[in-house]
């Protein structure tokens, strides 16, 4: 049982009572509204990267790297990018806004020869998302606004091997990933996040290792945040990466007793309808999903429009399937607006009866 006592005590009890009264909205994403800036190799640097490096830990040879394409980089950088990004999702009406915080963790960071950044980015990132939030609650007292503080799931995965020639051979294990985990949520939970997600996990043991790192600082502090989990179902195969059905993903983390589990990313909403409903059939806790607009085309790009996606998702509601919604890859504030309108009028999706189930 979770029986540490709440990290922010008013905060996660105005999370629970408006999680009890309705479905909330969560915002789109992040890099699609970043692409629309249009930014420069300039932008990613700002003056403490400007040569390529960070100038606070300057590396012996000198040597600088094209930083661009680093969004979680910008919370440094370009701060008020971000935060303009966060503001126009509460415009729209989001209730949780996420940090911008996808890829602040080592492994991904070494691609921008960022590593010893990842604590600094959490924090950051959620400490912008935090002033963000504030703002609008205080515009909005009955209508308190929640950071949702990111882990990604690294570009590492415990499952399976990156060389198909060594299907046995692996780049990273349980306690690498869970060093990892940890110094990154020590760093959300220091900027102010009211809410840990687990998000985009295709390796359940990604996942696992995540949560048993959360949990490690959640003891060392003696109180604790509310988690979010969100898997990704990565084809028509309707599995994970890693193979599992969504019933099987939410066997498998049951366990950490989280506050919602849903699934993002990879599929659009009509085709991550039949695995939101098997979650929604057994889950005890909150469901949550977040889809992409549509599937991406032959350029890459998400065609599904605001009014296309809320139709859809309005759907979702009107069965009594959600708890949490909200937009991944190539969703903007125009698509969050449209479905926080279309879901509104819907109840919240009632929990399931977990002890039936398991008779």
């Amino acid at each position: 049982m979770n029986t540490l006592p709440w990290l922010h005590p008013e905060r996660a009890q105005a999370l629970l009572d408006a999680l009890s009264q309705r479905i909330l909205i969560l915002d789109g994403a992040m890099g699609t509204m970043i692409q629309r800036h249009s930014l420069q190799e300039t932008d990613y640097r700002g003056e403490r990267f400007r040569d390529g490096y960070d100038a606070q830990h300057p590396p012996e040879d000198g040597i600088g790297y094209d930083l661009k394409g680093d969004n979680d980089l910008l919370s440094l950088s370009r701060p008020e990018i971000i935060a303009g990004i966060h503001d126009a999702y509460l415009e729209a009406g989001a209730d949780l806004i996420e940090t911008n915080t996808f890829n602040a963790n080592r492994p991904s960071q070494a691609d921008y020869h960022l590593p010893h950044l990842a604590r600094e980015l959490n924090e950051t990132g959620a400490r912008i998302a935090r002033a963000c939030c504030a703002a609008y609650s205080a515009r909005t007292p009955d209508k308190p606004r929640f950071v949702v503080g990111v882990l990604g799931p690294t570009s590492r995965t415990a499952s399976i091997s990156p060389d198909v020639n060594d299907p046995g051979f692996r780049n990273i294990d349980f306690d690498g990933l869970r060093t990892i985990y940890r110094e990154a949520a020590e760093g959300l939970i220091d900027g102010g996040a009211d809410i840990l997600m687990v998000e985009t996990v295709f390796d359940t043991l990604n996942a696992k290792a995540a949560l048993f790192a959360i949990e490690e600082v959640f003891d060392s502090r003696g109180a604790r945040l509310p988690v979010m989990i969100s898997g990704t179902i990565t084809d028509a195969s309707g599995r994970t990466l890693s193979g599992q059905t969504a019933e099987a993903f939410y066997t498998s983390l049951a366990h950490a007793q989280p506050l919602a589990i849903g699934f993002n990313c990879a599929l659009g909403a009509t085709e991550l309808r039949p695995h939101i409903e098997a979650l929604s059939k057994i889950a005890g806790c909150y469901v949550s999903a977040h889809p992409n607009a549509g599937l991406p085309n032959a350029f890459g790009q998400y065609d599904e429009t605001p009014e296309d996606m809320a139709t859809t998702l309005r759907g979702f509601a009107q069965s009594g399937l959600l708890n949490i919604v909200g937009g991944c890859c190539g969703t903007t504030p125009e698509h969050i607006q449209a479905i926080a309108e279309a879901v509104q009028d819907f109840p919240r999706r009632a929990i399931a009866d977990v002890s039936r189930n398991a008779a």
